[in-house]
């Protein structure tokens, strides 16, 4: 099986990221994932894409296999993740273009699978332990200056810092529930940033979310509301800014061997009654 150090999840109108890959299958204990994974090199940096998705854009939100992408990752020897997402802007100031580096995360899931810990035996029949693990602070602080650093480095100044609220979808919020997460002070709405930050933190991987705003949210503008055609024609428009800030990133990332972050010791004093990839 081939290896990897850093992985990219790429979401909405983002199914390539690497021009020269080689595309590997992976099982995991928890189904497939979304998608084959697509290897190759940045900067003298292993990287494995997985459209999160998958091509074509097959998989909504919630039916996504989050438990299986980062599992695949990390069985390929991954341990810094990026995960770039649209969003709508919860406030005027966040229009389309804008580029935010969340440190801070709100769910609103329903319906999603969004631990490894829940007490089913695996196949080989070991069975996880409870564990509780601390989510005070939701995404890697070095990746999170890499990602700044690096979007600056492109003259896209980033907006450092902000809260995402991840909704069920597949719709679109209603201006009701648009114009309560802006008065809760979160800043971006998407689909996709939860369970997959939590599930990274369990398997102790560190996880940079990169918000790409494609809209302003149903309650912050005054038009017809959001429509999928309007999220991927701005995403279309950015993604080669956003694919250099991404391969800057990547190289900006620390060594595995050198991560010092607190992602590293997520499982301190925790008997995890499973073996990690």
């Amino acid at each position: 099986m081939a290896d990897a150090e850093i992985g990219v999840i790429g979401g909405s109108g983002f199914y390539s990221f690497l021009d020269d890959v080689t595309e590997v299958t992976v099982d995991t204990p928890y189904g497939h994932p979304s998608d084959s994974l697509f290897l190759g090199e940045i900067a003298g940096r292993s990287v494995a894409f997985l459209p999160r998705h998958g091509r074509g854009h097959h998989l909504p939100p919630h039916r996504i296999n989050y438990r299986a992408n980062l599992w695949a990752l990390r069985s390929l020897g991954v341990r810094q993740v990026l995960g770039p997402c649209a969003v709508g802007g919860l406030r005027p100031e966040y229009g389309p273009g804008t580029l935010l580096v969340p440190d801070q995360l709100v769910d609103r899931t329903k319906a999603r699978v969004q631990t490894y810990f829940d007490g089913e035996p695996l196949p080989d029949g070991s069975v996880p332990n409870v564990v509780h693990l601390t989510f005070a602070d939701p995404y890697c602080p070095a990746g999170r200056r890499a990602a700044l650093g690096a979007a600056r480095g492109r003259d896209w100044e980033p907006v450092d810092g902000g809260t995402l609220v991840v909704i069920e979808g597949p719709r679109f919020s209603t201006r009701a529930e648009s114009r309560w997460h802006a008065a809760q002070g979160w800043s971006v709405v998407g689909m996709t940033g939860h369970p997959e930050a939590v599930l990274a933190r369990e398997l102790s991987l560190c996880y940079t979310s990169l918000t790409l705003v494609t809209d302003l949210d149903a309650g912050a503008e005054a038009g017809e509301g959001v429509s999928h055609e309007e999220v991927l024609k701005v995403f279309g428009e950015n993604i080669g800014r956003l694919r250099e800030v991404l391969f800057d990133t990547v190289a900006a990332l620390p060594a595995t061997a050198d991560r010092a972050c607190p992602c590293t010791d997520a499982h301190q004093g925790w008997d995890l009654g499973i073996e990690l990839p």
